[in-house]
C-alpha cells in the first residue's frame, strides 16, 4: 500500500481513536459540573455594586451568611387561639432542631388574619462547607415541620390545621431554595429536550434512517467535552459557573454544532458526486467550507468573550463558558465528524446515496424564486423589509418593566405566594428587610439617622464583626415598589459612601443600573469585534457593515416582538434586566454566521467572474437550503429554553429563536440579496472586486470558497 493510501486509511481511524480517549476521560469529569455550579446571590450581582459588598460582608460576620425565612400563618376569618398554639408549637420545634441566630418572635397583622415569624439560621463555615446545600436543607426542614400535624408540633390536632389555616414559608432564603430546585431540574430537562428536538430536525432534513445519528453523536461528544473543560477551569482557576451559564452553553453546543454539521455534510455530499473517493471528497469539502465555518465560530466566540467587559458577574462569567462550548463544537465538527463520515462512506446517506458522476435533480428552488423576486425589485423589497422590521421594533415601547423576583417563575412557588400574602397583610411595613452595612464605629449614628428617614418603618441593630455592623431596615412600602426603591436610594445618599445598602430589593436596583451601564460598553465592543473578523474574511468594508447592520435591525425587531407577546400573550409581568444585552450578543454573533455563509459564497462566485446580480442569486440558490435548515435547528434549540420554568430563560429562548428565524427567512433571503444587487461591485469596496473586472483582475489563488 502506498504511503498516501495508508495515510488515507489510517488517519480517520486515528482521529476516531483519539476522540474515544478524549470522551472516556471527559465523561469522568463532565458529570461533576453540576456539583460545582453556584447560584448564590453574589454570582448574579454586579461586581462593584453596594448590594454585592453587603452580601460579601454578611458572609464574614459571626455565624457566617444567614438563611432568612419567614413562616407565615393565615386564616381568612382571623386566627384562632388554636392556630396560635400550632404556630407556637411549630416554632418551638424549629428552634430546638435548628441553630437560629435569635429566638423566634411572632408579629401579628393589624387585621388579625396573619402571623409571621422571621427566623434565620447561619450557614456552615469552614473548608468544604456546602452553604447552598445547608441553606436548602434548612428551608426544607422548616417546611417539613410547618406541614406536620398539630400533635407532632405540640399544638392542636391535624383537622384544625386543615380546616382553613394556611401555613407557608417565604423570605429570601426560601426564594433561593425554590430557585435552586428549579435550577436542579433544568440540566436534565434541557439536555433531553434539546437532543430530541435536534434528532427530529435532523431526521427531517436528511431523510435518512442513519445519517442523522452521526452529527447527533458528534455534537454529544462536543457537549461532554465542553462540560469537562469547564469543570477543569472551575478547579484550576475557581471560575464561577451558574446554572444559567451552563444551560446557555448546552444550547449553544447543540445549536452551533448542528449548524456546522449541516454545512459540512451538505458540501461533502456535493463533492461525493464529483470525487470518487470519500477521503478526497472530505478534504475538498473541508478546504472549501472550513474557512467560513472557522470565521463563523470566531464571530460567535469573539462576541461572547466581549461579555468579559461586563460588570455583572453572571454576564461576565457566561462569556468564556459559552465560548468554550462553541470552540468544542467547532473542533468536534471539523475533526470527529469528517473522520466518522469518511469511515462510513457513501452508504451513510442511504437511501439518497450521492453516486460519483451523478447530477443533482434540477428543480425550481424556493430560494431561487425568492432571490429572483428580490433582484427584480430590489428597492421595493429592501424598503418593504426595512419598514416591516421597523414596525416590529416599535413593540419595544410595550415591553414591561424589570421583572420582580416574585415574577421570575413561570409557576409561582410557595416562597412567592407567602411573600404576596405578607404584602397584603402588612400594608404599612415591608416583610422583606433592607440590609445596611456600616462601619462599627459609626453604626450607632447610622442607626439613628436611618430611623428618622422617610419611608423607614423600623430599623434594628444586627450582628457585628470584622469592623462592620449590620442594620436591619424595614421599609413602609411593599418590596420592589417605587416607594421602597426611593427609600433605598435615600438611605444610600444619606448614609454616605462608607456605608453600603443591600438586600433583595437593592440587588434588583443594582442589576438594572449595571445592565444599563454594561450595554453602553459591551454592545459597541461586540460590533467592533465582529466587524474586524468580517473585514478580514470578506476583504471589504461595505459588506461587513451591511451584515452587522442587518443583524442589529433583526435584534431590534425581535425585542419589539417580545413587547408584543411577553405580557399580552404569555403573561410575563416583567423583563429580566440582562435580556437586552445577552440577546444582542447571541443574535449578532449567531446571526452574522448566516451572513458569512451567504456572502462568502457570493464572493467565491464573484471571483469566478460572475456579475454582482448573478453572484448574489447563485449564492442564495446554493446556500439557501442549508442556511434555512441551520436556522431552524438553531431556533429550535433556543426555543427549548422557552419550556423551562424561569421567565428569564423563557424570554431569552423566545427572542433568539424569533430573531434567528427573521434573519434566516427575511433578512438573508430578501434584504441582504436586494442590498447586494443594488450596491453591485461596491459591496466589496475597497477590495479588488469592487472595481471593473478588466481594470482589476483577481487572481484565482485568492479564492477560498465556502461551498456551503
Amino acid at each position: 500500500m502506498r504511503p498516501e493510501n495508508r495515510r488515507r486509511h489510517l488517519l480517520p481511524w486515528a482521529v476516531v481513536g483519539l476522540w474515544v480517549v478524549v470522551i472516556a476521560v471527559a465523561a469522568m469529569f463532565a458529570g461533576k459540573l453540576g456539583g460545582v455550579q453556584r447560584d448564590e446571590a453574589v454570582d448574579y450581582l454586579p461586581a462593584s455594586a453596594d448590594s454585592t459588598h453587603v452580601e460579601k460582608v454578611r458572609q464574614e460576620l459571626p455565624g457566617g451568611e444567614t438563611t432568612d425565612v419567614i413562616v407565615v400563618y393565615h386564616r381568612d376569618g382571623g386566627l384562632t387561639a388554636a392556630d396560635r398554639t400550632v404556630a407556637d408549637g411549630q416554632l418551638a420545634r424549629i428552634a430546638a432542631e435548628q441553630k437560629l441566630t435569635a429566638p423566634p418572635k411572632g408579629i401579628p397583622s393589624k387585621d388579625g388574619t396573619t402571623l409571621m415569624y422571621p427566623i434565620a439560621s447561619a450557614a456552615p463555615t469552614g473548608p468544604g462547607a456546602d452553604k447552598e446545600a445547608a441553606q436548602k436543607a434548612f428551608v426544607e426542614d422548616v417546611r417539613t415541620i410547618a406541614t406536620t400535624d398539630g400533635d407532632e408540633a405540640g399544638g392542636s390536632s391535624g383537622p384544625d390545621i386543615a380546616s382553613g389555616l394556611d401555613i407557608e414559608v417565604g423570605g429570601a432564603g426560601a426564594l433561593m431554595a425554590d430557585m435552586e430546585s428549579v435550577f436542579e431540574s433544568i440540566d436534565g430537562t434541557l439536555m433531553i429536550a434539546t437532543v430530541l428536538v435536534v434528532a427530529f430536525l435532523l431526521i427531517i432534513t436528511y431523510r435518512s434512517p442513519f445519517l442523522w445519528i452521526v452529527p447527533l453523536v458528534v455534537v454529544g461528544a462536543a457537549a461532554v467535552s465542553s462540560m469537562a473543560v469547564v469543570y477543569g477551569m472551575v478547579r484550576a482557576f475557581d471560575v464561577v459557573v451558574t446554572s444559567q451559564s451552563a444551560a446557555i452553553m448546552t444550547v449553544l453546543v447543540f445549536g452551533a454544532g448542528t449548524d456546522y454539521a449541516l454545512l459540512l455534510v451538505s458540501r461533502y455530499r456535493e463533492e461525493l458526486r464529483r470525487v470518487p473517493e470519500p477521503y478526497e471528497a472530505m478534504r475538498t469539502a473541508l478546504r472549501n467550507c472550513g474557512p467560513a465555518v472557522l470565521a463563523s465560530s470566531g464571530t460567535v466566540a469573539a462576541g461572547l468573550l466581549c461579555l468579559l467587559a461586563a460588570d455583572l458577574n453572571s454576564s461576565s462569567g457566561m462569556g468564556p463558558i459559552a465560548a468554550i462550548g462553541v470552540v468544542c463544537a467547532l473542533v468536534a465538527m471539523l475533526t470527529l465528524l469528517p473522520a466518522v463520515l469518511v469511515l462510513l462512506g457513501r452508504r451513510v446517506f442511504w437511501p439518497l446515496i450521492p453516486a460519483y458522476g451523478s447530477e443533482v435533480k434540477q428543480r425550481r428552488s424556493f430560494f431561487a424564486a425568492m432571490g429572483s423576486s428580490a433582484a427584480r425589485r430590489p428597492v421595493a423589497v429592501l424598503g418593504t423589509g426595512l419598514v416591516v422590521l421597523g414596525a416590529l421594533a416599535l413593540g419595544v415601547l410595550n415591553l414591561p418593566g424589570a421583572v420582580k423576583q416574585e415574577d421570575s417563575f413561570i409557576d409561582r412557588p410557595e416562597s412567592v405566594t407567602a411573600m404576596q400574602r405578607l404584602t397584603d397583610a402588612y400594608p404599612d411595613q415591608s416583610a422583606q428587610p433592607i440590609s445596611v452595612m456600616a462601619p462599627t464605629d459609626v453604626a450607632d449614628t447610622a442607626l439613628d439617622t436611618t430611623r428618622t428617614l422617610p419611608g423607614v418603618a423600623d430599623a434594628q441593630r444586627g450582628r457585628s464583626g470584622g469592623g462592620w455592623t449590620e442594620i436591619v431596615v424595614f421599609a413602609k412600602d411593599a418590596p420592589e415598589s417605587a416607594g421602597e426603591s426611593a427609600t433605598i436610594e435615600r438611605l444610600r445618599s444619606t448614609l454616605g459612601d462608607e456605608t453600603y445598602v443591600g438586600g433583595p430589593s437593592a440587588q434588583q436596583i443594582d442589576l438594572a443600573d449595571t445592565n444599563a451601564s454594561d450595554r453602553l460598553y459591551v454592545i459597541p465592543l461586540v460590533i467592533v469585534a465582529v466587524l474586524l473578523i468580517l473585514v478580514a474574511l470578506l476583504r471589504s468594508i461595505v459588506a461587513p457593515l451591511m451584515l452587522v447592520a442587518a443583524v442589529v435591525v433583526v435584534w431590534g425587531a425581535s425585542m419589539g416582538i417580545g413587547g408584543l407577546v411577553f405580557e399580552p400573550l404569555l403573561g410575563f409581568a416583567g423583563v429580566d434586566p440582562g435580556l437586552a444585552l445577552l440577546s444582542f450578543v447571541f443574535l449578532v454573533a449567531l446571526g452574522v454566521d448566516y451572513g458569512i455563509f451567504l456572502m462568502h459564497r457570493m464572493r467565491e462566485e464573484a471571483l469566478k467572474g460572475a456579475e454582482p446580480e448573478e453572484a448574489a442569486l447563485t449564492a442564495l440558490r446554493s446556500t439557501g437550503g442549508v442556511i434555512a435548515s441551520a436556522g431552524i435547528v438553531l431556533a429550535a434549540t433556543f426555543g427549548v429554553l422557552a419550556s423551562l420554568p424561569l421567565v428569564m430563560l423563557a424570554e431569552m429562548g423566545i427572542l433568539v429563536a424569533v430573531g434567528v428565524l427573521l434573519d434566516t427567512f427575511l433578512v438573508r433571503t430578501y434584504l441582504v440579496t436586494s442590498a447586494s444587487v443594488l450596491l453591485g461591485r461596491k459591496v466589496w469596496w475597497p477590495g479588488a472586486l469592487s472595481g471593473p473586472p478588466a481594470a482589476k483582475p483577481v487572481r484565482e489563488r485568492e479564492t477560498v470558497g465556502s461551498g456551503v
